[in-house]
């Protein structure tokens, strides 16, 4: 099955690095938080990758075509003009890269990539969130259910003080937050049927507003509840927390040896 990575975004929330880079190519230790999904999917068995590409597209397509430059030991010799790899640490991976447009918003980018995919399901994710969700799970619950789509939904808690305030602006409560302020979102991890080309029009759809609104009317959206270990990385305070979890040996996503 064809695993889709949504990797085209400009990444204006953590602008400090995407300035640079797209963020999916932002370092967790010494390699991209994409490479670190892909692994994860990879360790379930998940090895044919599709990626969406648009803002710097070049700097993911030079990541993999010098792959091994990355991840092995090289003598390079310069009077020769000759490349030796050395204790080669290749992936068991097929990776497509797809320029899906600069200005592209998700829907548009999963509609231009539909026509790599051979099969009637396939999964897709977000090339900025880690997780430790049981990707057989939740393709079993996927198959079960047989409706057009399945996205992997998490708990966040509200990160401050919580307020009631009235119609005259007057705050009436103040309290701490309290697990009941948790808000359920979408947390990527999804599989899709390729029915869902028939609800994004064009380039300019959001695949979270229009055709995931529309899937939800005819009851067509399902829910696979993960309450493990979820991060995004919006933000430099997560992209050092994802980094300090790295660097600690505490890193929930890291299944593989």
């Amino acid at each position: 099955m064809k695993v889709v990575i949504l990797a085209g975004g400009f990444g204006t929330r953590i602008s400090e690095e995407s300035h640079l880079k797209p963020k999916p190519m932002v370092e967790i230790g010494d390699m991209p938080i994409l490479w670190h999904i892909m692994k994860y999917y990879s360790s379930f068995g998940f090895n044919d990758f599709i990626i969406c590409l648009g803002y710097k597209q070049y700097v993911i397509k030079e990541f993999f075509a010098d792959y091994f430059l990355h991840t092995s030991d090289v003598t390079i010799d310069l009077a020769n003009n000759h490349l030796e790899v050395l204790n080669k640490h290749g992936e068991n991976w097929k990776v497509t890269l797809v320029d899906t447009g600069l200005n592209t918003l998700t829907g548009g980018r999963v509609k231009r990539i539909l026509g790599f995919i051979d099969e009637e399901d396939f999964m897709l994710t977000y090339g900025d969130g880690l997780s430790n969700v049981d990707l057989n799970k939740l393709l079993d619950f996927h198959k079960t259910h047989k409706k057009i789509a399945t996205i992997t939904t998490v708990s966040i808690a509200n990160m401050k003080g919580v307020l009631d305030i009235d119609e005259g602006n007057i705050i009436t409560s103040f309290r701490e937050k309290e697990a009941l302020d948790e808000a359920i979102i979408n947390g990527g991890y999804m599989v899709l049927n390729k029915k869902i080309g028939k609800y994004i029009a064009g380039d300019n759809v959001a695949l979270e507003k229009e055709p995931f609104s529309k899937l939800s009317e005819e009851k067509e959206l399902m829910s696979f509840r993960h309450t493990g270990f979820w991060q995004c990385m919006d933000t430099q305070r997560e992209m050092k927390l994802l980094n300090k979890m790295w660097a600690e040996g505490n890193a929930p996503w890291k299944i593989w040896s």
